[in-house]
């Protein structure tokens, strides 16, 4: 038990003192090395590059070269390619082998230890995204074209599905790519919207109808972005996280080698379902943090803070509602820890059944916890928490946030309603699996 008092519900319950079935020291090893590296190089500047809407071009260096872009991909780790390119371990403290999903959750946590989205967004969400499909479904010549750069973070990427008319709708894009009559390229027309990181993005991995309507006619293709013919791209200025670089992409006759298709045509839409799943678990790690550091800064400020003659702590009504949402928190914290052990414990193919579901609630739950102690906390603050600069400032920064959680990755409504869709198919696969054949006696 941790001698060194700690502001309530600052820390997940491991990080507090308290005893957890999960973390090995290797784990513990690696999250005081992560702590480290992200507060000199990320958090001791982030509230400031959030204001100016940038980070500083040197920072993503600095994380490129200490190999910290690349926690942000699924364990396990690429590790045939990343030793290829003379990458073992990571921050000296855990070997690219060893790496599991908790590293990952570890990472995404103390990424996330600003409270805010963008600035660590800014840095890992085309790693983390765009690079998985190259990775998991790309043959062997797209991955030599494109891994060595985009691993090693020489060049950016970004991961483009959505679009002004189809964002949760993924089956309904419709960003075409033809080919051309020698069948030797693909020519691309449509836009992407709300594409995080876009705006840096020398590529990305591109949803794109290569055939009919309907999921089946969907494929992934690596288009290149930054300054190549046909693309124009612009950023766009949402309510949140605006220093990760949302942007507009306009794509008119993009002329793409057929060597750019990642898999096979027509399977697209299984390709970009399975990397929901990485993409959904991070936000839902990531937005638990927020929430944390939302209702950690409330605690601590009514502890100082007087009204009525004494503390706000010693009012019932401002514990009961720190009480609510602090066990909102908490419950969301263990749901996040027993997904990342069933992903170090699945195999691959099993948890992208599985978890499927589950991970779009969990998502989704995340936005809602987070939503929750946001406005716990701009309540508790006052006109501190609703005022854009002073010592409620984070909060009301936060708070603006919420929405970036709840909407982006699969809208909330969405993310509960294919939670449920997903569970009852695995239900009803299973009992049909367990039916007697026609017509046969045996069991």
């Amino acid at each position: 038990m941790s001698s060194t008092p700690i502001v309530p519900f600052s820390e997940p319950p491991y990080l507090a003192g308290h005893p957890s079935p999960y973390y090995t020291e290797n784990h513990r090893a690696w999250q005081k090395a992560c702590r480290s590296f992200v507060e000199k190089h990320l958090l001791a500047n982030a509230l400031e590059w959030d204001t100016q809407e940038l980070l500083p071009e040197h920072v993503f260096e600095t994380f490129a070269k200490a190999g910290m872009l690349l926690p942000s991909l699924p364990a396990p780790l690429p590790v045939e390619w990343l030793k290829s390119l003379g990458i073992h371990e990571l921050l000296g403290t855990v070997k690219v082998e060893d790496f599991d999903y908790f590293h990952t959750l570890i990472y995404c946590d103390e990424m996330a230890r600003s409270g805010l989205a963008g600035p660590s967004g800014s840095l890992t969400t085309g790693m983390s995204f765009g690079v998985p499909p190259i990775v998991k479904y790309g043959n062997r010549q797209l991955q030599e074209r494109f891994l060595p750069e985009l691993l090693t973070g020489k060049k950016r990427t970004c991961i483009a599905i959505t679009e002004p008319e189809a964002g949760s709708d993924v089956a309904n894009i419709t960003t075409t790519a033809t080919k051309t009559p020698d069948g030797k390229h693909y020519i691309i027309n449509g836009t992407k919207k709300w594409i995080t990181n876009g705006i840096w993005a020398d590529y990305s991995s591109m949803a794109v109808r290569t055939g009919g309507p309907g999921p089946t006619g969907l494929s992934m293709v690596v288009v290149p972005l930054k300054g190549y013919p046909g693309v124009n791209m612009r950023r766009l200025k949402v309510g949140g996280q605006v220093s990760a670089g949302t942007t507009f992409i306009e794509l008119d006759d993009v002329k793409v080698p057929v060597e750019n298709l990642i898999g096979q045509e027509g399977m697209g839409m299984k390709y970009i379902m399975t990397n929901f799943n990485h993409e959904r678990m991070t936000i839902a790690i990531g937005a638990t943090r927020q929430a944390r550091v939302a209702l950690a800064s409330a605690t601590e400020y009514i502890l100082k803070r007087e009204a009525f003659g004494k503390p706000l702590v010693d009012q019932p009504v401002v514990r009961h509602r720190l009480a609510k949402c602090g066990a909102m928190l908490e419950t969301q914290w263990a749901w996040v820890e027993q997904f990342a052990y069933s992903l170090t414990k699945f195999p691959k193919e099993v948890a992208d059944v599985e978890l499927g579901g589950l991970t779009a609630m969990a998502k989704a739950q995340a936005g809602i916890v987070l939503n929750e102690c946001a406005q716990c906390a701009m309540l508790l603050f006052g006109g501190n928490g609703y005022t854009k600069s002073g010592q409620g400032e984070l909060i009301e920064r936060i708070y603006r946030e919420a929405p970036g959680i709840r909407i982006p990755g699969g809208s909330e409504d969405v993310m509960l309603d294919l939670g449920v869709r997903q569970l009852v198919k695995n239900f009803k696969n299973k009992t049909k699996a367990l039916e007697r054949p026609q017509g046969s006696s045996k069991l």
